[in-house]
């Protein structure tokens, strides 16, 4: 904690065996803070005390010494690195480093000025052991760190920046009674809540963007009340998760190798995992890639996109960290209670055109962005004031927003990556369900993108899938509790107990062989549709590419005139025969006319 009115304050952070970082014991008393000349400190240790014995006390005497020019220090015992931040600058700057604490540990001054102070705490260190630790119980006032005080920026050995969003954002925050967890990976501490019984079965629930685990508060008292471990997880750059602040610092495959260590510094098997927006991208490429880990699956609007490596799906950003305050949120004109976007079909009233790329551009430049204008945009019900700061909560300025606004960039990073794991998904035969959210306009939304998963994944047969209504892309926010409920009836009965919602996996059969199913062309070479179209992954069907408005037979259409920036995603040259249920994908994303 950062003391004020001249107060100053340290922190000693532990390391356990399973890298996690989190608060025991203190040194001198139960909540780990002393204070010496008003110099209040808090004391995180391993449970071996004797390193933490020393350097408590070794601090203490920078504070004794009154070196006016240290606002904070902040030690890691696992690798005996002491940081300090000056009154002038908000850099945590390396004061000792060593080596393995476990094996070698050593000291040694990094600079000139680290080197007077060093050779002063030598000095001091008998004084501040003397002063050592008592259990007067007096432990002075908490002081926290205000939400809105300047940044601190702190940097991993590896030398990657970052902050840390304060404590006080998060207080009071609405529906929201859980306690923090942390899990320390490569330097940087990862956020989760984990409720319920520490011995239940485990439930996994993987958020997208720009939200953070605040998403899962209706569902996790249902979870755990009926004797499940759940564990919400906010991926890095989100929630009460570390913050780089270089743009260049997230990574596609680097959020799931985060995932991945995640679930093995907590042990976790048998793992039942709910996911939605890019908690599916990162969470479904886990899953196929280690299928033992898990248990069942459930999605909400979500996907797995396989995309052949080469292709670039949307132009890079230009100028990324140059700010735009002309650009507006591409769904501003969603009124707060959401309208009806399809129809009894399925079908968009509206197709939407490449809304995407558009936010791609808005949420890395844009000076408005701010994530609650989105949740608010994309829930079916009007969110209240409290609530919408919530969802704000984890990013008080524009220097902790690095991840949310580089997610959606990063489906640039998808080519190429995922076909191995879709592969597992196409053989997981364990229970699947998709619970989707009927008012969900874009693509992840869309039925097409539904039946994908439930007619090519086998272990969603016969299960309960679903489209809930009075829901919309963040639907755990508007059907929270439905969601679990069902969640917790799909894990008590394994056997299919058949579904709510019908996904359309076989297509009619024209006269000229369109809707044939096929794995490559020479599938369809006996036929006039001779060209197999197949995308994502999903089984192919033969189709008439070179088509024209109106050629195409029973109620196949035409689609034509598609964007050229699109051309590369699109599996087919110029023009070909689609069922009407795929029209929508193509109109919105390809940019396609579709007749």
């Amino acid at each position: 904690m950062v003391g004020h009115g001249g107060a100053k304050s340290f922190e000693v952070i532990e390391q356990t065996k399973n890298g996690s970082s989190r608060h025991t014991r203190s040194l001198c008393n139960d909540l780990g803070r002393r204070h010496f000349s008003g110099f209040s400190y808090e004391v995180h240790h391993r449970d071996d005390d004797s390193l933490a014995v020393l350097l408590s006390p070794l601090v203490a005497a920078v504070c004794l010494l009154s070196f006016v020019h240290i606002r904070k220090i902040h030690i890691d015992i696992a690798s005996v690195n002491i940081y300090y931040v000056t009154e002038s600058d908000n850099r945590s700057t390396p004061f000792l480093l060593g080596g393995d604490t476990m094996r070698h540990p050593t000291f040694w001054p990094l600079n000139t000025q680290a080197a007077s102070i060093f050779t002063r705490l030598v000095t001091c260190a008998a004084l501040a052991i003397a002063v050592g630790c008592s259990d007067d119980g007096d432990e002075g006032p908490d002081v926290p760190v205000a939400c809105d005080s300047e940044p601190v920026i702190m940097t991993t050995q590896a030398g990657v920046d970052f902050v840390r969003t304060p404590d006080s954002c998060f207080d009071s925050l609405p529906g929201w009674p859980f306690a923090p967890e942390y899990v320390e990976i490569d330097g940087l501490r990862q956020a989760y809540v984990d409720e319920g019984p520490a011995d239940g079965p485990v439930v996994l629930l993987l958020h997208g963007q720009p939200s953070w685990s605040y998403l899962y508060r209706k569902m996790i008292p249902v979870l755990a009340d009926a004797g499940y471990r759940a564990i919400a997880m906010d991926h890095l750059g989100m929630g009460r998760s570390d913050k780089p602040i270089d743009i260049a610092s997230y990574s596609f495959l680097g959020h799931n190798d985060r995932l991945e260590g995640f679930i093995e510094a907590l042990e976790l098997d048998d793992i039942t995992m709910f996911v939605q927006d890019w908690g599916s991208l990162i969470g479904l490429r886990v899953a196929g890639l280690n299928p033992d880990r898990f248990a069942r699956l459930a999605v909400g609007d979500g996907t797995l996109p396989v995309i052949p490596a080469g292709v670039q799906p949307y132009p890079p950003v230009e100028n990324p960290d140059e700010i735009d305050n002309d650009l507006s949120l591409p769904l501003t004109d969603v009124p707060p209670q959401q309208p009806s976007f399809y129809d009894e079909n399925c079908e968009l009233l509206e197709p939407l055109d490449d809304y995407f790329g558009d936010w791609i551009i808005y949420a890395m430049k844009a000076g408005s962005f701010h994530a609650s204008e989105v949740v608010e945009a994309m829930t079916w019900f009007d969110l209240p004031a409290e609530v919408e700061a919530a969802y704000d909560a984890p990013f008080p300025s524009r220097i902790y927003m690095a991840g949310p606004r580089t997610f959606p960039s990063l489906v640039n990073e998808v080519p190429g990556v995922t076909e191995q794991a879709w592969e597992g998904l196409t053989s997981f035969t364990k229970p699947f369900v998709t619970i989707w959210a009927s008012n969900d306009p874009g693509n992840l939304g869309q039925c097409s993108t539904q039946d994908n998963l439930i007619c090519n994944i086998p272990g969603a047969e016969g299960q309960p899938h679903t489209r809930l209504p009075e829901a919309s892309h963040f639907l755990q926010d508007d059907q929270g509790p439905e969601i679990a409920a069902r969640l917790v009836d799909f894990i008590q009965n394994d056997a299919p107990t058949g579904a709510d919602y019908s996904p359309t996996c076989e297509l009619p059969i024209a006269a000229d062989g369109t809707g044939t199913p096929c794995d490559d062309d020479t599938d369809c070479s006996s036929l006039v549709a001779d060209t197999c179209i197949s995308q994502s992954g999903s089984a192919g069907f033969c189709s008439v590419e070179g088509c024209t408005t109106g050629s195409c037979l029973d109620t196949y259409v035409c689609c034509h005139d598609c964007n050229p920036l699109a051309a590369p995603l699109l599996p087919f040259d110029g023009s070909a025969c689609f069922p009407p249920e795929a029209t929508s994908l193509l109109s919105g994303r390809g940019g396609c006319t579709c007749d």
